[in-house]
């Protein structure tokens, strides 16, 4: 028998990512968790930490697997995480005009076995310079709020993107590789 997947999020992005490696979740749960980072911990450290806490934090049968992800911006050691309101937008993509960033992704499974596997994509992303304007457009069409380091480059700020070395899905949101790779090794039948 196949081994029913819980995926620990309420992002419509994840859920479209899996749907385009063929993985169609038996529930869709949104953990209620604390994603404030800690005193000084490192960007990679907190996106680990918090996959870890979202996939722990969604109760799980014996004969389920659950997958969480979790999915920041970091600009050297300062975490970007969702923006509070259009000054924090505002705020974010002016630290990320004309240079490069990294988007962490760390996802995490929880397998029948209940053995936690982790992976974690790091991609490189090059942001064109931006003009004010741009920048109070894209604010302006609320497209960030909700993201992480306030874009979506899926959508208007692929306009922005000079270079990226990685992951296209990572900065959507749910590596496809890794995940496919974590699925397979927890006993999700693949298609």
């Amino acid at each position: 028998m196949p081994a029913e997947l819980i995926l620990a999020s309420a992002s419509p992005r994840r859920l479209a990512l899996l749907a385009q490696i063929g993985v169609t979740p038996a529930r869709v749960v949104a953990p209620d968790v604390d994603e404030t980072p800690l005193k000084a911990e490192r960007p990679r450290d907190y996106v680990l930490r918090v996959a870890t806490a979202k996939a722990v934090a969604v109760p799980r049968r014996p004969s389920a697997v659950v997958l969480a992800a979790d999915t920041s911006i970091a600009v050297g050691r300062r975490i970007l995480g969702k923006p509070a309101d259009e000054a924090d937008l505002l705020r974010m993509l002016e630290l990320l005009s004309g240079r490069r960033h990294h988007c962490l992704s760390a996802v995490v499974v929880v397998g029948i076995d209940g053995k936690m596997r982790t992976r974690l994509s790091d991609t490189v992303v090059a942001f064109k310079p931006l003009t004010a304007a741009e920048i109070a457009t894209y604010v302006a069409s609320g497209e960030g709020m909700g993201k992480a380091g306030g874009y979506a480059i899926q959508g208007r700020a692929e306009g922005f993107v000079r270079r990226i070395a990685g992951s296209y899905s990572g900065v959507v949101g749910l590596p496809l590789f890794e995940t496919r790779a974590l699925l397979s090794a927890s006993g999700v039948m693949l298609g």
